[in-house]
C-alpha cells in the first residue's frame, strides 16, 4: 500500500496503488518519497480526513527483523517489510580497528597509549553491534509514525519462554496444556538445530522431536536431551542413544547456547524500553505464540509474516492486501575517516573532504537517461560519484561506469539503507517498479 500525507503533512490512511496513480495523474498529489512510497495530497488537510489506527508489529531477529502494519478494524496487513541489520559489519570494523591499534602499539611507534582499562560503562550498555539493532528498529518506527497513524505496537519480546522450558510449572498447568502446547519447545529446537536433521542433515522436510537418550533408557523431556530428526533417521535410531547410534557429539551440541538467540535476548529489553517511551500501548508475545498464530493462519514462514502474527491481538482471520514487501538493508552513511589504510595500518590513500559533487553523493538513488555514446539507455540504481564528474551507477544487472553527471537525475537521497521490493504473492506495485522496468505490465498476477 502507498503511504499518504495530508496537505499539512499529517499522516492519513494508506491507499491502494491504483488510487495513488489516479490522484497523481489528476494533479491532486505529489510524490514525497520513493522508498517507502509516499505521496502528499495537495487539496485535503488532516481536518478534512478520517483516519483509522494501525498496529505496528515487530519480529526482532539477529540478522533480519520483520515489520508489518496491521489494521485491527479491517483485519488486514496493509504494509510489510524485512529489515536486514549491519551488526556483523560493525563488529568486523571494530575488530579491524582494534587489531590495527594493537599492532601500532606493539611496534613502539608514536601513538596514544591504550585506554581500555580506564573506561566505565553506563548501566544498560550494549555493544555497538547490538545497539545498532535497536537503533535500526527505532529509526523505522519513527519513519513509519511520520507516514501513517500508528496507535499500538506489538513486539515479540522473547523467541521462546526459557523459564517455561526449564520449569514447565512456572506459569501453571493451563499454560503448558493449553493451545500453545509444544510450540515453545519446537520453536527453540528449530532455532538451535537450524531446521535440519541432526543425523543426516536433511532440510526442507517434516522433522520430528527426538530424544538423544530415549525415555525408555531413562532420558527426560528437558530441552538439553532433545533434538530434531527426519522420520527415517528416527526409525533407524530406535531405542539407541545418540552416542550408540554414532553421534556422540550431539549431546555437547544440544547443551551449547544459541549465539543469535543470545544477541536477540541481549537487546530485547532495550528495545522494549524504547518502544514504551513512545507513549503507545505495547503488546508483547513469545516466539511460540507467533508460530502458533502463523500456523493457524496457514502462512509460510517469512520474517514479515512472523511479524504480522506477533501477539495475542492477531485475529482469527487476517488478510494480506499489501502488494509488495519492502526489503530494507542497512548500509550505513559512509565513513568518517578520510584515509584508507593498508594492512599494516599506514595511510595509503587520502579521500577528499567533500562528499557531494555536482549535486550528488555516493549512495544516492538516481535515474540516468544516456542519449549519446556507446552506453545509451536508461539506468536506475545507486551512484558512485567522482570529482571529475564521471559517475558509476550500480543497477540490478550490474555496474555501468563512466557516465557523465548531466545524464543523472535524483530519485532519493542516500539515507543509510538500500531498498528492493518483492511481490507479497498477490499484487504488483507499478509505482515502485516503473523506473526499473519501463515496459507496461498488468497490476495483477
Amino acid at each position: 500500500m502507498i503511504f499518504v500525507l495530508s496537505s499539512d503533512g499529517q499522516p492519513l490512511d494508506p491507499c491502494h496503488p491504483a488510487r495513488a496513480r489516479q490522484v497523481l495523474r489528476r494533479g491532486r498529489a505529489r510524490v514525497v518519497r520513493r522508498f517507502p512510497m509516499t505521496i502528499q495530497l495537495l487539496d485535503r488537510s488532516a481536518a478534512q480526513s478520517t483516519t483509522h489506527g494501525l498496529r505496528l508489529k515487530i519480529d526482532p531477529g539477529s540478522h533480519t527483523t520483520g515489520l508489518a502494519l496491521v489494521s485491527d478494524a479491517t483485519q488486514t496487513v496493509v504494509w510489510a517489510a524485512e529489515l536486514t541489520h549491519r551488526s556483523g559489519t560493525i563488529r568486523e570494523a571494530l575488530q579491524a580497528r582494534s587489531a590495527l591499534r594493537r599492532n601500532r602499539r606493539q611496534r613502539h611507534t608514536r601513538y596514544r597509549p591504550a585506554r581500555f582499562n580506564n573506561r566505565r560503562r553506563q548501566p544498560g550498555w550494549l555493544a555497538p553491534s547490538l545497539r545498532s539493532r535497536v537503533d535500526h528498529i527505532m529509526t523505522w518506527y519513527q519513519r513509519l509514525a511520520r507516514r501513517c497513524p500508528i496507535t499500538a505496537i506489538s513486539v515479540e519480546l522473547v523467541r521462546f519462554d526459557t523459564q517455561a522450558l526449564v520449569h514447565p510449572e512456572i506459569s501453571g498447568v493451563a499454560y503448558q496444556q493449553g493451545e500453545l502446547l509444544g510450540y515453545e519447545v519446537r520453536e527453540y529446537l528449530l532455532e538451535k538445530w537450524q531446521r535440519t536433521c541432526a543425523y543426516c542433515g536433511a532440510t526442507g522436510l517434516p522433522l520430528q522431536v527426538e530424544h538423544l537418550v530415549p525415555r525408555a533408557r531413562g532420558g527426560t523431556d528437558r530441552v538439553s536431551n532433545l533434538t530434531l530428526a527426519c522420520g527415517p533417521c528416527n526409525q533407524r535410531k530406535g531405542p539407541q542413544t545418540a552416542a550408540e547410534y554414532g553421534f556422540p557429539q550431539l549431546q555437547a551440541q544440544a547443551q551449547r547456547p544459541l549465539r543469535d538467540a543470545t544477541a536477540v535476548n541481549s537487546t530485547r529489553w532495550a528495545l522494549y524500553q524504547h518502544l514504551q517511551a513512545t507513549g503507545l500501548p505495547v503488546e508483547t508475545g513469545t516466539g511460540g505464540r507467533t508460530k502458533y498464530n502463523r500456523t493457524r493462519l496457514g502462512w509460510a514462514k517469512t520474517h514479515w509474516r512472523d511479524a504480522a502474527a506477533v501477539g495475542a491481538s492477531t485475529p482469527e482471520r487476517l488478510r494480506i492486501i499489501t502488494p509488495m514487501v519492502l526489503q530494507i538493508t542497512a548500509t550505513g552513511r559512509g565513513l568518517h575517516s578520510r584515509t584508507k589504510l593498508d594492512k599494516y595500518g599506514f595511510p595509503r590513500l587520502r579521500l577528499p573532504r567533500q562528499k557531494r559533487f555536482f549535486g550528488f553523493q555516493t549512495g544516492d538513488m538516481v535515474g540516468a537517461v544516456v542519449t549519446t555514446g556507446g552506453k545509451q539507455g536508461r539506468y536506475v540504481g545507486r551512484v558512485a560519484v567522482r570529482a571529475r564528474g564521471s559517475f558509476n551507477v550500480t543497477t540490478a544487472t550490474g555496474t555501468v561506469q563512466g557516465l557523465h553527471h548531466r545524464f543523472f537525475r535524483l530519485v532519493q537521497r542516500a539515507d543509510g539503507y538500500r531498498y528492493a521490493t518483492q511481490s507479497s504473492g498477490r499484487l504488483l506495485d507499478p509505482l515502485t517498479t516503473a523506473e526499473a522496468n519501463p515496459q507496461p505490465h498488468s497490476s495483477h498476477r
